[in-house]
């Protein structure tokens, strides 16, 4: 029996409207200095989201240090957010594996928790990056497997998934339904939203220019910035389905700065920090991601304190 999510993604040119669309935070995982999660200030980031009105809440991806969480950790962020959520909010877990097999157990899991749809990376170890049939095997199998809504986190720069693969998953698997586009910029959410067309949805996940991504045809965004900045994010939303381009185009420029200055390598501890200095506890990365150097903390203060 197919999920009620997608019910509205028929193929042959129906309507792609659906619960995964809008702003959909991808939410960080505070854990404890001893590394375990901490559910206070976990459960707290959750609601800042939602209470700045949040379509739904996306856990485990970059964001959220998902390749440091095994499946039972999964399951335990996606009880934790369906408690908060209501009935027309969505709950996106990402799936962070190096191979099939151990994709499909993590995606069975977080199905098994009560996910709506699972966000799924391509696999990233450099000797083991497969060519674009190992990758349609990877989602292909995982879609025959799991059973569930499929996202494609496209963000993996020497295992980039093609505008035209992405297309022939959306004609050939049932569940593959939508990718969030983080590399290759806004001309590759551009060509997404070309090929797709009313197949699947396309997610903005270029930070900086979300407004912009918006006003291209983005069916919404899973996207850190979101986590950072929930209430400008959602108006600037509301904003493009309004046609107000002037009025987004403001707060996109209000942003842009500030969020220059956390990408890179250690993203999680620069989004923690930055987060701090807005006065949000969000606990501490999980180790090796340890240490944020005084001169790094100083250019995301002025940034931020500004």
């Amino acid at each position: 029996m197919k999920c009620d999510i997608i019910q509205s993604y028929n193929k042959g040119g129906a309507n792609v409207e659906g619960k995964l669309r809008g702003i959909i935070p991808p939410i960080v995982t505070p854990f404890k200095k001893s590394g375990e999660i901490d559910e206070t200030l976990l459960k707290r980031e959750m609601e800042i989201c939602l209470d700045a009105g949040a379509d739904g809440l996306s856990v485990a991806g970059s964001t959220g240090e998902g390749p440091t969480l095994n499946d039972e950790e999964l399951g335990y962020l996606i009880r934790t957010a369906k408690s908060l959520l209501g009935s027309d909010q969505s709950l996106v877990c990402g799936i962070m594996r190096t191979c099939t097999r151990d994709a499909v157990k993590a995606g069975l899991a977080a199905k098994d928790a009560g996910a709506d749809a699972i966000m799924v990376t391509p696999t990233a170890y450099n000797v083991l990056v497969p060519n674009e049939e190992g990758m349609y095997d990877f989602y292909s199998t995982i879609s025959k497997e799991v059973k569930l809504p499929i996202i494609i986190y496209n963000v993996v720069p020497q295992n980039t998934i093609q505008a035209s693969l992405y297309k022939r998953l959306l004609e050939n698997t049932e569940y593959v339904r939508g990718i969030k586009q983080s590399v290759g910029g806004i001309q590759a959410l551009y060509e997404d939203i070309m090929v797709s067309e009313n197949l699947g949805h396309v997610y903005a996940a270029t930070d900086e220019m979300i407004f912009s991504c918006f006003e291209l045809g983005a069916a919404g965004a899973i996207s850190a910035i979101l986590s950072v900045f929930p209430e400008e994010c959602c108006k600037m939303w509301q904003l493009s389905k309004e046609g107000k381009h002037t009025e987004g185009l403001e707060i996109q420029n209000s942003l842009y700065m500030r969020w220059k200055c956390l990408g890179g390598n250690q993203f999680p501890i620069r989004m923690k920090y930055a987060l701090h200095i807005l006065g949000r506890d969000a606990g501490y990365c999980r180790s090796p991601i340890t240490y944020l150097p005084e001169e790094e903390k100083q250019m995301i203060r002025e940034a931020f304190l500004k």
